[in-house]
């Protein structure tokens, strides 16, 4: 073989090699686009929170599996036992003034607690009485206490016994039961024992 044969063949070879080095990094690129696309789309292979996260965006009642994320505005109503394949199954729709909710459901804001039972749900377990908050309403303890509002009186009885509060909009002049949170534009002053049902009260100013 002459020199120029070995040259011929040697520029074939580097060619050959050129080219197959210029294509496997065409495919590691094309590769790494894929799998860009594939984490911020969430079809990545392993992204198991994918298909719960769907049911978030739900805008119709229906049966929902244990871990499915509540749409905003909707609450929990009914558990079948023998749903999910045994781990049981929530019932969810849109909230609304005045409805019996699982004591596993969101309270949506504005939403208060008014009635209790221990044996509700369809399943004998807590459920809770919502209703929008107004003045001069009765709420169970636990309840949330919405902006703007103040406890200002306590029964030990009542809401199946495990307390009551009487909620108002805060006020200059009121006495406030102990722990409630103070609204913006007021603050607290005298004390008085007698207050909230002998739990004592703060008298409410303007701040």
């Amino acid at each position: 073989m002459d020199w120029c044969e070995v040259k011929i063949k040697y520029r074939h070879l580097l060619g050959r090699s050129m080219a197959v080095t210029v294509h496997s990094r065409l495919v590691a690129a094309v590769g790494l686009i894929a799998l860009l696309v594939a984490m911020l789309t969430g079809t990545a292979a392993g992204t198991a929170h994918a298909a719960p996260a769907a049911a978030a965006t739900q805008e119709s009642a229906g049966w929902v599996c244990p871990g499915t994320p509540i749409p905003s505005g909707y609450v929990i109503t009914s558990r079948a036992a023998n749903g999910c394949n045994g781990a049981g199954a929530w019932y969810i729709q849109p909230v609304q003034n005045g409805i019996w909710v699982c004591a596993t459901s969101p309270i949506p804001p504005g939403y208060v607690l008014t009635l209790h039972t221990a044996n509700g749900c369809n399943s004998n377990i807590d459920t809770w009485y919502l209703e929008l908050a107004r003045d001069g309403q009765w709420v169970c303890a636990g309840s949330p206490i919405p902006s703007g509002y103040v406890l200002t009186s306590h029964i030990n009885t009542g809401c199946g016994n495990i307390g009551i509060w009487f909620q108002q909009l805060a006020r200059v002049g009121q006495y406030i039961c102990p722990g409630v949170p103070v609204p913006a534009g007021f603050r607290t002053d005298a004390y008085n024992a007698s207050m909230c049902g002998g739990l004592g009260g703060w008298l409410l100013l303007s701040a």
